[in-house]
Parts: structure tokens; C-alpha cells; sequence
């Protein structure tokens, strides 16, 4: 068992492309396995994905952008945070689409699965956004 002392953090820069939406979930999956956490990669998972895809169509203006993926354990080791941050300043919009619509779901399902979400500016004083969603751990879900 991993002690929650123990630091878990980690955060890598992608293209904003859909190719590489793969690598974001392979990376987060392993670094979830490693730290122990197989209960939540699910959830975390499809919740990253929704946001990096919401980054690439929204936030970037191509694969010459990046999107950048953090995840950490909070210090208490109650909580695991995902912040996925892009180049655009445009907040996110909750939307409730049509039954019938292609698209337009992705909040509704980070809203779904995540503990808390919301935005932030990105860190230092660059331009952007950071998205990020919380899930508890407790090991009963």
C-alpha cells in the first residue's frame, strides 16, 4: 500500500490533436495503476478525455497548441484532481443538448462522475484556461 505521504503528482504537455487522446488515457491509466488507485480510472479517465477533447475543439487553434494534463493527489490524500489546461481564454459552457445531437456532452458528464469541477486561470501569467474535477477516494465507490 502506498502511504499518503507519499507525493503522486504528475503533468505532461500534448499537441492539441484528437490522435492524441489515446496517450492521455494510457498515460493517466498508468500513472493511476502505479499510484494505486484502479477504483477511480475509470471515471478519471472518461472524465480527462471529455476535457482534453473539449481542449483540442475549443481550446486550440491546432496541433501547434498544447494541451496540458495534471494530476495529483491532494495532500490529505482524500482526493485525487485533474486540471487539463489550454491556450483559450473561453470558459466552458454547461450545455443540455437534444436527445438526437451528435454532441454537447461532455460537462454534463465530468458533472456526472466528478466529486467537484470548475475553472481557473491558468498558472502564471500566461493566457488560457485550466478545467479540473475532483473524485474522492474512498475505497467504497
Amino acid at each position: 500500500m502506498i502511504s499518503l505521504a507519499t507525493r503522486r503528482f504528475f503533468r505532461a504537455r500534448f499537441p492539441a490533436g484528437a490522435d492524441r487522446a489515446f496517450a492521455v488515457r494510457r498515460m493517466l491509466t498508468a500513472f493511476l495503476l502505479d499510484w494505486e488507485l484502479d477504483h477511480v480510472v475509470d471515471s478519471a479517465v472518461l472524465a480527462t478525455d471529455e476535457l482534453f477533447a473539449n481542449a483540442v475543439e475549443h481550446g486550440s487553434s491546432g496541433p501547434a497548441d498544447t494541451v496540458t494534463v495534471t494530476a495529483g493527489v491532494e495532500p490529505t490524500g482524500d482526493e485525487l484532481r485533474i486540471e487539463v489546461a489550454d491556450g483559450s481564454p473561453a470558459r466552458p459552457v454547461f450545455r443540455t443538448p437534444a436527445e438526437t445531437d451528435e454532441a454537447g456532452r461532455g460537462l454534463a458528464i465530468v458533472d456526472t462522475l466528478a466529486s467537484d469541477w470548475g475553472t481557473e486561470p491558468p498558472d502564471g501569467d500566461g493566457a488560457g484556461k485550466k478545467v479540473w474535477f475532483t473524485l474522492a477516494l474512498g475505497r467504497t465507490r
